[in-house]
């Protein structure tokens, strides 16, 4: 990947456009939680410390292009000043007479946040006439905003026709971070993978077939796999369609890459009924479901996870947010940490895995924790993102001929 980054432009004294991921929780028009909001803050300040006037773009939720007033951006504003400890301005509008005039307002080191680009149909159309006003607003683009870059919207992508665009500092960690999982990483490289389905996940393990030393499978799709193998797991949630994992399996046996799957489980009669929640091995499952890989499993794992020089945890083990539930990811968590404080490099997968990881407090131990659900899914899986895609474009055509 070939892109310019901030600290290839002279920003001071320009107007900055900042595409940022701020689709926080929101409760009662108080933000739930502020990790997307954190995550901008060395991009923000550095524009702030070097004189840009700073216009700040954003999408919260989904008002599918109306005005949504419980989507208004105006109380994350009030948030993001909190953290950054200086005042954030903001703009009822991300275009039209409101917004010129706010940002032409603006002065050096001023921060301003534009009002949800959402609530405009164009912007999810990428509607290039619409990009093109958003472009009116500044001089340069900075795309900030990793967890949308798989979207081609009006800004994420159609505004880098219109502006020199370079990535910021968010941006630029997340994909050196992930290209490590994919450009020639070190010996042995361990994939634990988890979530609902193996359908959702079935490009991540047929693009890191070719690059992973081994997989341990946890979640729903542990199930699935086990199911494909003649396992009986009574009531777990798996797939309907054995397919896709039968497929997998055989893939991986032809490229001599392990899938390590659980030998017992936690399992209990009911999703809520955690008060029978109990070990067994595989032959007891009977019609009790699996909401957990088992301790036996999950010592097994560790010691795969311990010998990595290279790891990627991209879901959790069990159900997490039931503490007889977590065992499995916590295990297999602190065994990445203990590899990562041996010089290994970790890669937290965003979405569910983060949250896990943060949940049970093993994230501040990870070389890095990416802030994207869907887009870390699509970079682990080859595909090219758009927002990434523009940046690339806009490098080619910066350089010198």
């Amino acid at each position: 990947m070939q892109f310019r980054t901030l600290s290839d432009v002279d920003v001071r004294g320009k107007r900055v456009v900042v595409r940022e991921d701020l689709n926080v929780p929101m409760k009662d028009g108080v933000v739930g939680d502020d990790t997307r909001i954190v995550a901008t803050l060395d991009t923000l300040r550095y524009l702030r410390n070097r004189g840009a006037r700073v216009a700040v773009l954003s999408h919260l939720g989904r008002p599918d292009g109306k005005v949504v007033p419980s989507l208004s951006l105006r109380p994350v504003a009030a948030a993001l000043a909190d953290r950054l400890g200086s005042e954030v301005g903001f703009a009822g509008d991300c275009v039209g007479p409101v917004a010129e005039a706010a940002a032409a307002a603006m002065e050096d080191g001023e921060i301003v946040m534009f009002e949800n680009v959402r609530f405009h149909p164009e912007e999810e159309a990428n509607d290039l006439a619409f990009a093109r006003e958003l472009a009116k607003l500044g001089e340069i683009y900075v795309n900030d905003a990793f967890g949308t870059a798989h979207r081609a919207h009006a800004s994420t992508e159609g505004i880098a026709h219109y502006l020199p665009a370079v990535a910021g500092f968010l941006m630029e960690a997340e994909l050196q971070a992930l290209a490590t999982l994919t450009n020639d990483p070190k010996k042995p490289f361990v994939c634990a993978i988890g979530g609902a389905k193996v359908k959702d996940k079935v490009g991540v393990f047929t693009n890191l077939l070719d690059r992973v030393s081994a997989f341990v499978i946890g979640g729903g799709m542990a199930n699935t796999f086990l199911a494909a193998q003649g396992v009986d797991v009574g009531k777990s949630l798996r797939d309907a369609d054995l397919g896709p994992a039968t497929q997998i399996i055989a893939l991986a046996r032809e490229k001599n890459v392990p899938l390590h799957v659980p030998t017992d489980a936690v399992v209990s009669t009911a999703f809520g009924d955690d008060a029978n929640a109990t070990t067994v091995t595989l032959a007891e499952i009977g019609d009790r479901m699996m909401l957990d890989i088992g301790p036996a499993s999950a010592r097994a794992y560790a010691d795969v996870l311990r010998g990595a020089q290279t790891i990627v945890f991209n879901g959790p083990m069990g159900v997490y947010e039931k503490l007889p539930y977590q065992n499995g990811t916590r295990t297999i968590g602190e065994a990445i940490a203990e590899a990562t404080r041996a010089g290994a490099t970790s890669v937290v997968g965003g979405g569910d895995a983060a949250a896990a990881a943060a949940e049970l407090g093993f994230a501040g131990e990870m070389t890095h924790v990416s802030t994207g659900g869907g887009a870390t899914l699509e970079f682990l899986e080859g595909k090219t993102l758009p927002g990434v895609a523009a940046l690339e474009r806009a490098a080619a055509q910066s350089a010198p001929a």
